[in-house]
């Protein structure tokens, strides 16, 4: 064998070990944070909050752009707050084209009559969308406290009567509340989503947040003191996830977060493969945007060396999805390499350790699963079903997020892409007439192409030279990445016949 063909598979392998070495770190990641959150939960009871003995005055801001079919039920939310009417303002921040301004402007009439002070605000462009609207707010602002929500989001009536009291001294700068879910049991993509979710607002928020480690605010659903706002810059719209981009300046200037994982908010999960597509993507590049951006200055901080760890691994989150198509595309070329130089059995047997990454994973949502209480059916039979077809749904998703991740990394800019809002629950059956006919997927044809590489790739290797150790791992591959097709031709079907939405079964 040429020593040409001998370099190429040593670089090959070399690739494959540093994606797998990636995820297996990262596990270990997420066990630490496991350990920390359950560390928190035997330390700490549920915190009852106390009563307020006076009352701040509290901006409420509502970033909106093309919101007609939620608009009216966020508004009558805010305004149904249990806080004395003469201590909060409202500010609906409308960058609207369509008919939600006209209905914007009916509900903003018809509250102000009603005695609450409610603010109509317009801007003569979209400049810097969502970050840009809450800037133009935030300069007249008449609050000691900020919140903010997003237009699918119903926040509850006494959201500010618990929150306000997490303001437990004048450097907490921001209060972060759980999301909840109005329709997560809508359809099986919204089922993933609530999965995922509801992992992060357990285990990753409140791990590092008991910890002491560097933790984001989730763009919505949370509080600031305008103070920290200011301190920390403002908002800043040359990252897609502004949210995330304030977190870490506003920490990098000392301020502290608290996060309530007994307050929740609840909102609408994109029921749809292409909202959930452009949402997971303007995350996963807005978080790689901010790592180019805050990195350098979170290595140089005096935090601890175990915070600087974990902020890495939270700033460069993307890259499990980069890491994940990597090693598993190069896992089939690999296959029929190890056939061919027996010298490389061993270092695959080494590479086997990337089952400690898969176990990891499963104990970070077990927990989440069975030890949070957020699901009304049997936690542990709840954790079985969903765990193995949700952990191929994200290898399925993972095309779509690694190439958030490289534009992201590589500075490359995109416009802010919202997340299409539906007004769906669980309770409803029946789709919403289209209103606006979505884009191809350019992805789809690389998708489909993957679950053929992956399952007859796999198959074909698996049965040829009788090594079936990777053969279940190409069959999940194939799955997913089946799975991210099959609701893409469910969205397209639903837009011929008239519907936005599919059916929920």
């Amino acid at each position: 064998m040429g020593s040409g063909y001998e370099v190429i598979t040593e670089v090959l392998f070399s690739i494959y070990i540093t994606a797998l070495l990636f995820l297996f770190l990262y596990g270990c990641m997420q066990i630490h944070l496991v350990y920390k959150y359950m560390q928190h939960k035997k330390r700490v009871q549920q915190i009852i909050p106390q009563p307020l003995t006076h009352y701040p005055f509290v901006t409420v801001q509502l970033p909106v752009y093309n919101e007609s079919l939620v608009i009216e039920r966020l508004i009558d939310a805010v305004a149904g707050f249990d806080y004395p009417r003469v201590y909060f303002e409202v500010q609906v921040l409308d960058d609207s084209t369509d008919e939600t301004t006209e209905i914007i402007a009916r509900k903003v009439s018809q509250y102000r009559l009603l005695g609450l002070q409610i603010e109509h605000i317009r801007r003569t462009s979209r400049e810097g969308f969502k970050a840009g609207a809450l800037q133009y707010g935030l300069q007249t602002a008449r609050g000691e406290f900020v919140t903010l929500f997003d237009a699918d989001f119903v926040p509850p009536a006494d959201f500010l009567q618990h929150t306000l009291p997490a303001f437990t001294n004048a450097k907490i700068g921001m209060v972060q509340t759980r999301w909840s879910h109005l329709n997560k049991n809508y359809c099986l993509l919204t089922h993933f989503q609530a999965f995922l979710l509801d992992a992060h607002f357990s285990i990753e928020q409140m791990g590092r947040n008991s910890a002491g480690y560097f933790m984001n605010f989730s763009g919505t659903g949370g509080v600031w003191r305008k103070a920290c706002m200011i301190d920390a810059g403002g908002w800043h719209y040359d990252t897609l996830t502004e949210d995330f981009d304030i977190s870490y300046r506003a920490q990098l200037k000392g301020w502290k977060f608290n996060y309530l994982e007994d307050v929740c908010v609840p909102a609408e999960l994109p029921p749809v493969m292409s909202a959930m597509k452009t949402q997971q993507y303007r995350w996963i590049k807005g978080n790689a945007e901010t790592a180019r951006k805050h990195l350098f200055g979170v290595l140089q901080s005096n935090m601890p060396l175990n915070a600087k760890i974990i902020a890495c691994f939270h700033l460069l989150v993307g890259l499990v999805f980069i890491s994940v198509l990597v090693s598993s595309f190069l896992s089939i070329p690999l296959l029929y390499l190890k056939s061919q130089v027996p010298e490389l059995n061993i270092w695959f047997r080494f590479a086997s350790f990337s089952v400690v990454s898969l176990l990891c994973l499963g104990v970070f949502h077990y927990v989440s699963t069975v030890h949070t209480g957020y699901t009304t059916e049997g936690n542990r039979q709840y954790f079985y079903k969903t765990f193995p077809l949700y952990l191929m749904f994200s290898m399925g998703i993972s095309l779509n997020n690694a190439l958030a991740v490289v534009e992201g990394l590589l500075g490359i800019k995109s416009v802010f892409v919202r997340t299409p809002k539906f007004n769906v629950s669980d309770r409803q059956k029946a789709g919403i007439v289209n209103t606006q006919r979505k884009k191809q997927n350019w992805l789809l044809p690389v998708e489909i192409a993957l679950t053929i590489y992956y399952g007859v790739g796999g198959a074909t290797l698996a049965f040829y030279y009788r090594d079936f150790s990777m053969f279940p791992y190409h069959m999940m591959l194939s799955f997913g990445f089946g799975m991210i097709c099959y609701f893409t031709f469910q969205e397209e079907q639903a837009v011929q016949a008239g519907y936005e939405v599919p059916v929920a079964g």
